[in-house]
């Protein structure tokens, strides 16, 4: 059966990397904090978009370093321990790598004639890290970033301007890769399909393989 699926968007951390929110778990919890309570402090509600300090982070609106003092402020308040963003995200950027066969697998997906895109939630502070790890020129024909467009997934908007970005009319024909469960579940609302992103990443490579006839 020949695929439906004309259009790949991977997102990035989570997928081409390993999760920064298992990696945050555990370093919240080597701190003293509830693993769950600690990522709630520093991502707030992820399924949502609100105005949470990381949130605005994630779509420009403040400087990393804003987002630091306001999450320490809170974290304080709130858990009794401060939670420094710069400590934190020290334990994901010291073993950041992309991963080589998920980096293949967009590869190839190029090569069959699809269009492949990139929808990130990122910051503007790590623009020039987050493509370092990638060749973003050959992998990807746009890349939509939440941090240059003033907004971030969940928002439906971000999702329909990735869809405008890449010339597709039909959403339906999208096959979308993410690891945050709210950000899939947007993606179905849209139109997409979605492919969840877990620790064990080989199976959605697996599960897109068999989707797209590769």
């Amino acid at each position: 059966m020949t695929s439906t699926y004309d259009t790949v968007v991977f997102d990035f951390g989570g997928v081409f990397t390993g999760s920064p929110f298992l990696t945050l778990s555990r370093a919240v919890s080597e701190r003293g904090v509830d693993a769950d309570a600690g990522l709630y402090e520093v991502f707030g509600d992820y399924s949502r978009d609100t105005d949470h300090p990381w949130h605005r982070l994630e779509r420009g609106e403040i400087s990393f370093m804003d987002a630091r003092d306001e999450i320490l402020e809170s974290s304080a308040e709130t858990l009794g321990v401060q939670l420094d963003l710069i400590e934190l995200f020290a334990a994901f950027t010291s073993d950041a790598n992309a991963r080589p066969d998920m980096v293949e697998l967009a590869r190839r997906i190029g090569a069959s004639g699809r269009t492949v895109g990139l929808l990130t939630n990122n910051l503007a502070e790590f623009n020039d890290g987050w493509r370092s790890l990638l060749p973003v020129d050959e992998l990807f024909a746009e890349v939509v970033d939440s941090s240059r467009e003033g907004m971030r997934k969940p928002d439906p908007a971000i999702y329909h301007l990735t869809q405008e970005r890449l010339g597709v009319d039909d959403p339906a024909s999208i096959l979308f890769l993410d690891d945050a469960e709210g950000n899939l579940v947007a993606a179905r609302e849209v139109g997409w399909r979605a492919v969840q992103v877990d620790e064990d990443y080989r199976l959605a490579i697996d599960q897109v393989e068999q989707l797209l006839d590769l």
